[in-house]
């Protein structure tokens, strides 16, 4: 189960260096590739407003 990430994001980038597979593109509002994502939880632990939440 893949993380994605909710209109919450506020682009801040802290989640992005965490991904240990670069599942994590920049834009207003991050994205995750599911394709990539092994659902760690990194981006999630370090993320201030919890954007990123499993599917």
């Amino acid at each position: 189960m893949a993380y994605h990430i909710t209109d919450d994001c506020i682009a801040c980038g802290a989640c992005q260096p965490e991904c240990p597979t670069d599942a994590i593109s920049e834009g207003d509002i991050y994205s995750i590739d599911p394709e990539k994502c092994i659902d760690c939880g990194a981006c999630a632990n370090v993320c201030p407003v919890d954007a990123p939440q499993p599917e």
